[in-house]
C-alpha cells in the first residue's frame, strides 16, 4: 500500500486503539507510523509516558467500518479515512511556555540594548509580548526593572535564531540612509558565533537525549517479549515432562 499520512497523535492513536478494538499489533503500528514493539509496550503498561487515548473516530482518521473489517481480517491494513490538517497559527502573539515567561523581560531588555532598529510591533510579535511591556522595560518604569538582566532571546529559548535573523535583516532595511557625508553604520550581525554554537550543541543534546530514550523504551519492551517467549517455552516443556 502506498504511504499514507499517520495520525495527528499517533502514540495516544495507537493507545486508544489497543484499549478499543481487536486489531492487532501489527496493524496499529503500521497505521500510527509506530514500531510494533512500541505498540506492545503500550498493551502491556511498559511504555516510559502514559498516553491519554484520542478517538480517531472522532477526528474522523478512521471510521468502524474500517476498524471493523481489520478486526475481521488481521492481514488488512487500516487505511486514513481523513488526513489530519497541520495546525499553524498566523495570528495573535505567539505562544510562550509558562516556565520561559519569566524570562521574557530579559529577551526584551537585549533587543532593546543590542537592535533599537527593531519596532516595538516586530519586538511583540517575536517574543510575544505587548507595546505596554516593550515600553516599560525601555523606560524603566518596568515593576521588576532591578531584576531584568539583557539576555539573548535565543538562549533563553523565546525564538529561533533564524527568526531573529529575519526580524534583524527586515528591521535594517527601514533604517534610513545615512546623510552626505556621514560614515555608514556598521552591519548589524545577528548573534555572534559562540551563541550559534551554544544553540547548535543544545539541539544536538535534546536529539541525544530523544534518542535515548527511544532505544531505552525499545530494549525494555523486546526485553520483556524475551522473557515472555521463555517462560512460555518453559511452560511447554514442563507440560510435555
Amino acid at each position: 500500500m502506498a504511504d499514507q499520512p499517520t495520525p495527528l497523535m499517533p502514540h495516544a492513536t495507537a493507545t486508544w486503539l489497543v484499549d478499543n478494538t481487536g486489531l492487532s499489533f501489527e496493524q496499529i503500528a503500521e497505521f500510527c507510523g509506530l514500531h510494533i514493539l512500541e505498540v506492545q509496550a503500550m498493551a502491556d503498561d511498559l511504555a516510559g509516558s502514559k498516553y491519554t487515548g484520542r478517538d480517531p473516530l472522532h477526528s474522523g482518521e478512521l471510521t468502524q467500518a474500517e476498524i471493523t473489517k481489520g478486526e475481521e481480517d488481521s492481514e488488512y491494513r487500516l487505511k486514513m479515512q481523513r488526513a489530519p490538517v497541520a495546525v499553524s497559527r498566523t495570528k495573535g502573539p505567539r505562544y510562550t511556555p509558562v516556565s520561559k515567561r519569566q524570562d521574557k523581560p530579559d529577551g526584551i531588555a537585549w533587543i532593546l540594548r543590542n537592535h533599537p532598529e527593531i519596532s516595538d510591533a516586530q519586538i511583540g510579535k517575536l517574543i510575544g509580548t505587548t507595546r505596554n511591556t516593550i515600553g516599560a522595560i525601555r523606560e524603566r518604569s518596568h515593576w521588576n526593572i532591578q531584576n531584568i538582566q539583557p539576555k539573548d532571546p535565543v538562549t533563553l529559548g523565546l525564538c529561533s535564531q533564524r527568526e531573529l535573523d529575519a526580524v534583524v535583516a527586515k528591521a535594517a532595511k527601514n533604517l534610513p540612509a545615512p546623510e552626505e557625508g556621514e560614515e555608514a553604520a556598521p552591519a548589524v550581525s545577528g548573534v555572534s558565533d559562540r551563541e550559534k554554537l551554544i544553540e547548535e550543541l543544545r539541539a544536538e543534546r535534546d536529539a541525544n537525549e530523544k534518542a535515548a530514550a527511544e532505544a531505552a523504551q525499545e530494549a525494555e519492551a523486546e526485553a520483556w517479549l524475551t522473557a515472555k517467549r521463555a517462560a512460555e517455552e518453559a511452560g511447554e516443556g514442563a507440560e510435555e515432562a
